[in-house]
């Protein structure tokens, strides 16, 4: 399957072999994990309950979302505007250039079209209707951050590719030119060709892997963005870790911070942050605007859809954290302040249990599929 994507091989191996985190079969992470992230005793969820799950990891309904094509046309006041597009795909626009993370407009995160968690809320606007991009940036190569038929898409146009080490492999194998493609190891700092806009790769706390046999085998990474006058700081996704105190030593102070909330479990505690490690590793970056990102778009773990979001916003301290909650699709500038308006909760907030049947279909495949697909695959 296509969609698995390819090994590195050749010189972007020996690129591998060479990093830190290499321990002579895979990568790891190099960096302490600080006590008590993992509850060791919790039980890893399992494929059928992703699968065939309480309704409530669900909105009844489509989420309300803004359609940014007009705001688009002009340029922000501030010179920097963030349009959340779903996930952990956001546009930014920083100092006259254009930045896309993580695109994903395919309905599946998952290498299957009928397996796998579905999108429940669509993208506000089609790949056609983007402007112009001056670099897509790509975090790791996990199936909600690295899409195979959005990439297919995207090897259509010229624009240039930013992505941690390995994951190049995948990106050739779908058409995107070697020319177009940067990989950075840790600490790498990339100029865009033709911009005043920087792109360098952090450490992040995760893992990687698309398959059942190339777990660790390409890099993760946090991602920093910096043009003339502004900067921001997008992690991927990544349990807390103390490399963030020197992420800011190194590449602060960031005016928009994009933190993963979504898709967290008791026994992920060391791979993804949830909404109170989030505000830890905020304050370890050194503040800055706070745009939660990685939740409201697929079901990736066993908790309500809008768990992480509402405990987010109950546990920040409004006099500490500037909590920047755009709707879908609204362009909005960090800069600018505004209240926190809770525009998810329309309606009732979830569907009763005996209102959703699981898929038929997807629940076969997950009877027979139980026990050999490696999950999380976010």
């Amino acid at each position: 399957m296509r969609s698995f994507g390819k090994p590195a091989q050749g010189e972007r191996l020996e690129r591998l072999h060479d990093l830190p985190q290499w321990d002579g079969e895979r990568l790891r992470n190099i960096h302490p994990v600080l006590p008590g992230l993992r509850d060791a005793s919790a039980p890893k969820p399992t494929l059928r309950d992703f699968v065939c799950g309480d309704a409530d990891r669900t909105p009844p309904a489509p989420l309300p979302a803004d359609d940014p094509r007009s705001a688009w046309l002009k340029p922000p006041a501030s010179g920097l505007r963030a349009t959340w597009l779903g996930h952990s795909t956001v546009l930014l626009e920083i100092d006259g250039w254009r930045v896309l993370t993580d695109p994903v407009w395919g309905q599946r995160a998952s290498p299957f079209t009928l397996l796998g968690p579905k999108r429940f809320q669509p993208v506000p606007v089609s790949l056609r209707d983007l402007p112009a991009i001056d670099a897509v940036v790509i975090s790791h190569d996990h199936y909600d951050h690295l899409d195979y038929p959005t990439i297919r898409a995207l090897a259509k146009s010229d624009v240039p590719f930013v992505t941690s080490l390995g994951v190049g492999a995948h990106l050739e194998a779908w058409g995107i030119a070697p020319s177009r493609i940067t990989e950075l190891a840790w600490w790498q700092t990339h100029r865009v060709p033709g911009t005043g806009l920087d792109i360098t790769a952090a450490p992040s706390q995760h893992f990687s892997g698309r398959g059942l046999k190339d777990r660790n085998l390409t890099l993760w990474s946090s991602l920093v963005m910096q043009g003339e006058r502004h900067s921001v700081f997008f992690s991927g996704d990544t349990g807390l870790t103390n490399e963030y105190e020197n992420i800011r030593d190194r590449l602060g102070p960031f005016d928009l911070v994009m933190l993963e909330v979504g898709a967290f479990h008791p026994s992920w505690g060391d791979i993804h942050l949830g909404p109170a490690n989030a505000l830890l590793a905020h304050e370890m970056l050194g503040g800055g605007v706070l745009m939660p990102v990685h939740w409201g778009t697929f079901a990736l773990s066993t908790h309500a859809w809008d768990e992480p979001v509402e405990t987010l916003l109950s546990l920040a301290d409004p006099q500490r954290t500037h909590l920047l909650l755009p709707q879908l699709g609204e362009a909005v500038e960090p800069v600018q302040p505004r209240p926190v308006t809770p525009w998810w909760r329309g309606g009732e907030r979830t569907a009763r249990k005996h209102d959703i049947e699981p898929d038929p279909v997807e629940a076969a495949g997950a009877d027979r599929l139980a026990g050999s697909v490696p999950w999380p695959l976010d």
